[in-house]
C-alpha cells in the first residue's frame, strides 16, 4: 500500500489519503525458518560484504594487489642485489676463458685492510738465496715493483703467526720458505680465504691475493735454481666448466618478512571488518532481527577465503613472470584474525595490532625448526606452533631451501625432507597440518571468545555456557543473570494507577494467563529489574516495573535520558540481560533463549541511533534487512519498494546511507523496522532530525502500522506523544511514575486547567501595533480583575488578542458557577471565545520529571547551584521548586523570601535550570520539604549555603507562576 499525497486545491495544506485499505501481502506471508533461513541470510551478508568491498576501492585494491606490490619490491631488491656480486659461482660457466694471472696488488685494495699496511709478510729470512728470492719476487713484480717498506720478514711461521694475530687485517698474505737442499726449495701460501662484500662487490682472496704470490714464488724459485735469471714465465689460469654453485637470493634472505608483510593486508583488514561492525552496533542489530551466529560467522570466513584465494592468485602469477623459483601463501590467517577482532573494542585498534603481530611474527618466525624441537617440555612446542607466523616461517624455510636446489616441493614429496639425504625435523605434511589446526582452533576460540567477552552493549556469556543443555537446545527458562541484589521497594510511595496496573499483572500472573493469539495482550513486563555492579555500589537501572502493552495500541514511554527507559527496551529485545522479573513478548519470555529466538522474529525495532552502513543504499539496506528476517525472495523486491515508498524514500532508494541527511536515515531505520510486517514494533525517538512535513507523514504511517500489532514508542517530543500515544507512561530514575492516557496523565499531573479568553476583533483592532499598551486596555484590565477577585489568578500569558489563565485544580469546583457568571459578562468584557482545556503533556512530563529528580537528591544528596539576581549563590537541589533564601527573614517578611526554580529539558533530554521569579515573601503557610540537605561530597569552606525548599499550595504556587521572571 502506498499512500496518496498531495495538497488541497482550496487551503493548499499538505494532506493524506486514509490509510482504509488491507494490509499489505506481508502481513500473510510466511518466513523461511531453518536452513533456508540460513542460507539466505548467508547470502544476503556475502553480498554486502562484496558491495562494501567494492564501493571501499582502496582498501579492497589494497587488500588484494598488496601481495602483487610485495612481490615486485622483491623483483627489485633482487637485482640490486645481484647487480654488484661479483662471483664465478653464482653463474653458469661452460667454457671458460684464460684469465691471466695478475701481479701482487697493494695491500691497500684489500677491503676493510688497517694501515699501515704490507703487500705480503714472508719468514725464511736466515737463507740467503730465500732473501734473495724474496728481493726479485718485490723487483720482478710486473707493472709495480713493491717497496721495501710494504713487506716485512720474519724468521720462522710461528713468528709470523704470532705478529698476524696481534696485527689484524694489516696483511693480505704471506709466503713461508725452507731450504731443504742446495735443489730443493719448499714454500707454503698463508692467505684469509673467507669472502668478503663491499657495496656488493665480493673480494675472492684466492684469485686476488693466493695466486698472484704463488706465481711471483713459482717464478722466481723456478730461476734461482735454474741459474737463469731472464727465464721466460708466463702462466695462464682457466677454470673447471660447473654450473653456479650459489646465488644471492633475495628470497632466501628478505623473502620471509616480504611474505609475512602480505600476509598482514588481509589480517588487518579482517579485523577491522570484524570489529566496525561491533562497534557500530550493526551486529547487534541484525541479531535483533534474528540474524543466526553460525550464518554471521560463515559469511566471514567464505568471503576472507575467497579473497585470500585470488590474491594468492596473482601472487603467484607475478612470481611465476618475475621467474621465482619459490612461492607459498596464507589462509591460515583467518581464523587468528577472528579471534583476535574478539578482543578488540575499536576498528582503529586493527592497524596496531596488526603491526605488532608484524613485528613479533618476523622476529619468531625465523627460528629454525630444529631450535624449537630442543623446547624440554612438549607443551611449549606445540604453543609455539599455534602462533601461525612461526608454521607459516618454517614452510617459508622449507620451500625456500628446495627450491633452491632446483627441484622444489612436489605434492608427491610432502612427506620428504627439503633436501635429500638431510635430516629435518618437520615435514612439508606436518606444516600443512598445523596450518589447518591454526585455522580450526582460531576459528572455535573466534566463536568462544566472541560469547564471553562483553558486547558492546556490556552483555557476555558465563564462560561454560556451552555446558549449559539450554544453550543448544533453546529451552532454558532463563534465570537471575548475577547476584546482584534486588531492590527491595515495598515501602517506597507508588502512584495510584501505577499501583492498579501493578496489581493487574500479578493478578494475572496468579491466574496463569496465558498470551494466546486471542488475547488483548502483547507485551506483559512482570517485575522487571536491570542493575550493574559498581565501585561504589550497586546501580539500579531499572526498578521493578509492571505494564502491559496491548495490541492495536501504540505506547508511548517517556522519561529524561538515564532515567532506565532505554535500559527497559534493551531488556525486551534481548541486547541486555534482565536482572530480575521477566518480560512475555507474545507469551515468549525474554529469559528464555529459545522465547529470546521467537522474540526476535516477530518484533522490528528502530534504534535511537541509526545503525547503517554508509556506502550501502536505502534499498540495498532494506533488502539486507528482508532477508535476514526470512522474507522470501519473491516477494522482497514488492515488499521493499513498498517500504520505501511508505516513508517517502522511493525517490532516494539508490542513494547511499552516507549521503543521505538525518531525517532520511531515520525514515531508512523506521521502515526497516516495520518491513515484515512485526507483531511488536518499538521505535525509539524515530522522528528525530525531520522536518515538519516529513514527520507529519510518519505519523501517519506510524498511526496506520498499529492494526493488528503493538507498538512502542520512545521520544522528546510531547506533541508526538500526544498525538500518537493510545496509553503513555513515564519513568525517572529506573521506577514507574504514571501510567495512563494523555487526558488522565494530564488530569492528574497538570497543574490544573487552562482558560483562554479571546477578545473581539474590535477590541484587538484598537491596540497600537507594537501593543506597548495592552496591560492598561479597560477591557484586559476588566477580565483580570474578574478572574482575580473569583479565582485568585492572573494571567499567565497576555497579547492583545487574548488571556490565558491557570486555574489551580482546587478551584475546580468554583468553575461552573464561575463561566456562568463570565459568559452573562462576555459582551461587557468585549470577550469573543473562552476556551477551557488541560495543561500539555509536556508540563506534566516536567512535573513529573522534577518530583522524580528531586526525590534522588535529596536521596543522593545531589545539588546544584543557583545564582540569585543579586549575585547570591545556593546549593540546592536538582528538582526543587521553590527555594527559600537563608537568613532574610525580618520584620516585614518573618519567615523571609523565597525564589520559583524553573526546569526545563535541555537538548539531550537531561533536566536544567531555565529561570527563578523575582524574590517573594514567603506564604505563611507554605511547609518546609527539606532545609538541611546534606551533600553528597564533602563540603568545601567556600561553597554557598544550601537553600531551604518549600512545598506551597496550587493557589500558591498559582500566584507565584504569574509574576515575571528573570532568565539566570
Amino acid at each position: 500500500m502506498v499512500e496518496d499525497v498531495h495538497k488541497d486545491d482550496e487551503t493548499g495544506a499538505l494532506c493524506m489519503a486514509d490509510y482504509s485499505s488491507e494490509p499489505t501481502a506481508a502481513a500473510t506471508i510466511q518466513v523461511l525458518v531453518g536452513i533456508p533461513l540460513l542460507i539466505q541470510q548467508f547470502g544476503a551478508l556475502f553480498k554486502k560484504n562484496i558491495i562494501l568491498s567494492l564501493r571501499n576501492k582502496k582498501a579492497f585494491i589494497g587488500q588484494l594487489f598488496s601481495p602483487v606490490v610485495f612481490i615486485l619490491l622483491l623483483v627489485g631488491v633482487e637485482k640490486v642485489l645481484n647487480s654488484g656480486y661479483m662471483s664465478s659461482r653464482t653463474i653458469d660457466v661452460r667454457d671458460p676463458e684464460p684469465l691471466v694471472i695478475p701481479p701482487v696488488p697493494p695491500c691497500e685494495t684489500k677491503f676493510y685492510v688497517q694501515l699501515p699496511c704490507y703487500d705480503f709478510a714472508w719468514s725464511g729470512n736466515a737463507s740467503p738465496r730465500i732473501q734473495s728470492i724474496v728481493e726479485k719476487i718485490m723487483l720482478n713484480n710486473p707493472g709495480r715493483p713493491i717497496p721495501s717498506n710494504k713487506v716485512k720478514s720474519f724468521k720462522t711461521s710461528d713468528d709470523v703467526n704470532t705478529w698476524l694475530y696481534s696485527e689484524p687485517l694489516h696483511c693480505a698474505a704471506a709466503l713461508h720458505f725452507i731450504e731443504r737442499s742446495a735443489t730443493v726449495i719448499s714454500y707454503g701460501i698463508q692467505t684469509n680465504d673467507s669472502e668478503t662484500i663491499l657495496r656488493g662487490v665480493t673480494e675472492d682472496p684466492v684469485f686476488k691475493f693466493q695466486l698472484p704470490l704463488q706465481i711471483a714464488a713459482d717464478r722466481e724459485i723456478a730461476r734461482v735454481l735454474a741459474i737463469t735469471p731472464k727465464l721466460n714465465w708466463n702462466v695462464e689460469l682457466k677454470e673447471f666448466a660447473h654450473p653456479s654453485t650459489e646465488y644471492l637470493s633475495a628470497m632466501a634472505s628478505a623473502g620471509w618478512v616480504f611474505l609475512l608483510a602480505i600476509t598482514m593486508f588481509p589480517f588487518i583488514s579482517q579485523i577491522g571488518s570484524l570489529v566496525a561492525e561491533r562497534e557500530l552496533k550493526l551486529r547487534q542489530a541484525m541479531s535483533i532481527m534474528g540474524l543466526y551466529e553460525s550464518a554471521y560467522w560463515l559469511s566471514w570466513l567464505v568471503w576472507d577465503t575467497v579473497m585470500i584465494c585470488i590474491a594468492s592468485l596473482l601472487t603467484i602469477i607475478v612470481g611465476l613472470i618475475s621467474r621465482f623459483d619459490f612461492f607459498v601463501q596464507n589462509s591460515f590467517v583467518i581464523g587468528f584474525a577472528f579471534a583476535v577482532s574478539t578482543l578488540l573494542s575499536k576498528s582503529s585498534a586493527a592497524n596496531t595490532v596488526g603491526f605488532f603481530v608484524f613485528i613479533v611474527g618476523s622476529l619468531t618466525g625465523m627460528a629454525p625448526s630444529e631450535v624449537v624441537d630442543q623446547f624440554s617440555q612438549k607443551i611449549f612446542r606445540i604453543l609455539w606452533n599455534f602462533f601461525p607466523p612461526n608454521i607459516f616461517g618454517q614452510e617459508v624455510t622449507k620451500l625456500n631451501t628446495a627450491s633452491m636446489t632446483g627441484n622444489g616441493i612436489a605434492w608427491s614429496g610432502i612427506n620428504k625432507c627439503p633436501l635429500p639425504g638431510v635430516p629435518c625435523s618437520t615435514m612439508v605434511r606436518v606444516s600443512l597440518k598445523w596450518n589447518l589446526a591454526n585455522l580450526v582452533v582460531w576459528f572455535f576460540l573466534a566463536l568462544y571468545l566472541d560469547n564471553v567477552i562483553p558486547n558492546s552493549s556490556g552483555v557476555r556469556k558465563s564462560v561454560i555456557y556451552f555446558l549449559n543443555p539450554g544453550y543448544w537446545t533453546g529451552s532454558s527458562a532463563g534465570g537471575s543473570t548475577s547476584d546482584i541484589p534486588l531492590l527491595d521497594e515495598k515501602n517506597l510511595d507508588k502512584d495510584e494507577d501505577v499501583l492498579e496496573e501493578e496489581r493487574t499483572v500479578r493478578d494475572q500472573m496468579k491466574e496463569d494467563y496465558k498470551m494466546s493469539n486471542d488475547s488483548n495482550i502483547a507485551v506483559q513486563i512482570r517485575g522487571l529489574a536491570k542493575a550493574y555492579p559498581g565501585r561504589t555500589g550497586t546501580y539500579h537501572a531499572v526498578k521493578g516495573v509492571w505494564m502491559n502493552f496491548d495490541k492495536g495500541q501504540l505506547f508511548c514511554l517517556l522519561g529524561p535520558n538515564g532515567t532506565g527507559k532505554t535500559t527497559t527496551i534493551n531488556c525486551l529485545i534481548g541486547n541486555i540481560p534482565v536482572t530480575g522479573g521477566d518480560a512475555l513478548i507474545y507469551g515468549n519470555s525474554v529469559r528464555s533463549s529459545i522465547g529470546m529466538t521467537n522474540i526476535r522474529r516477530i518484533i522490528g525495532v528502530c534504534p535511537q541511533f541509526d545503525i547503517l552502513w554508509p556506502e550501502i543504499s536505502c534499498e540495498e539496506h532494506l533488502r539486507l534487512f528482508g532477508s535476514i528476517k526470512g522474507l522470501p525472495p519473491s516477494l522482497l523486491d514488492s515488499i521493499v519498494k513498498e517500504a520505501l515508498a511508505n516513508v517517502k524514500l522511493a525517490g532516494a532508494a539508490g542513494v547511499r546511507a552516507g549521503s543521505c541527511s538525518g531525517g532520511m536515515k531515520r525514515r531508512l531505520s523506521v521502515a526497516g523496522a516495520l518491513l515484515g510486517d512485526p507483531k511488536l514494533v518499538i521505535l525509539d525517538e524515530p522522528t528525530t532530525g525531520m522536518d515538519p512535513v516529513t514527520r507529519r507523514h510518519v505519523w501517519d504511517v506510524i498511526e496506520y502500522a498499529k492494526k493488528g500489532r503493538a507498538i512502542v514508542l520512545t521520544t522528546h517530543s510531547m506533541e508526538e506523544a500526544d498525538i500518537l500515544g493510545d496509553r503513555m507512561a513515564i519513568v525517572a530514575k529506573g521506577k514507574l511514575r504514571c501510567i495512563g492516557t494523555s487526558i488522565r496523565l494530564k488530569s492528574r499531573f497538570g497543574t490544573g486547567l487552562v482558560a483562554t479568553v479571546s477578545f473581539a476583533e474590535n477590541i484587538s483592532r484598537q491596540f497600537p501595533v507594537d501593543g506597548d499598551a495592552v496591560t492598561d486596555e479597560p477591557h484586559h484590565l476588566a477580565v483580570k480583575q474578574f478572574f482575580k477577585h473569583h479565582l485568585n489568578v492572573v494571567p499567565k500569558e497576555e497579547n492583545k488578542s487574548f488571556l490565558t489563565f491557570v486555574i489551580p485544580r482546587d478551584k475546580e469546583k468554583l468553575l461552573s458557577d464561575f463561566f456562568d457568571k463570565l459568559e452573562d459578562q462576555k459582551n461587557e468584557f468585549g470577550i469573543g471565545d473562552i476556551q477551557l482545556g488541560l495543561t500539555t503533556l509536556e508540563e506534566v512530563f516536567l512535573n513529573i520529571a522534577k518530583k522524580a529528580e528531586f526525590e534522588n537528591a535529596l536521596n543522593e544528596g545531589n545539588l546544584v547551584t543557583l545564582t540569585l539576581t543579586s549575585g547570591k549563590k545556593l546549593r540546592i537541589p536538582k528538582g526543587a521548586n521553590y527555594v527559600g533564601i537563608p537568613k532574610t527573614e525580618s520584620e516585614e517578611n518573618p519567615r523571609g523570601v523565597l525564589v520559583e526554580v524553573i526546569w526545563e529539558q535541555d537538548e539531550n533530554g537531561f533536566l536544567k535550570m531555565s529561570s527563578h521569579s523575582k524574590e517573594y515573601p514567603v506564604p505563611p503557610n507554605a511547609k518546609i520539604i527539606a532545609s538541611n540537605v546534606k551533600p553528597s561530597e564533602v563540603p568545601r569552606v567556600d561553597q554557598p549555603e544550601v537553600g531551604v525548599i518549600y512545598d506551597l499550595t496550587d493557589s500558591e504556587a498559582s500566584n507565584l507562576r504569574s509574576l515575571s521572571r528573570k532568565i539566570l
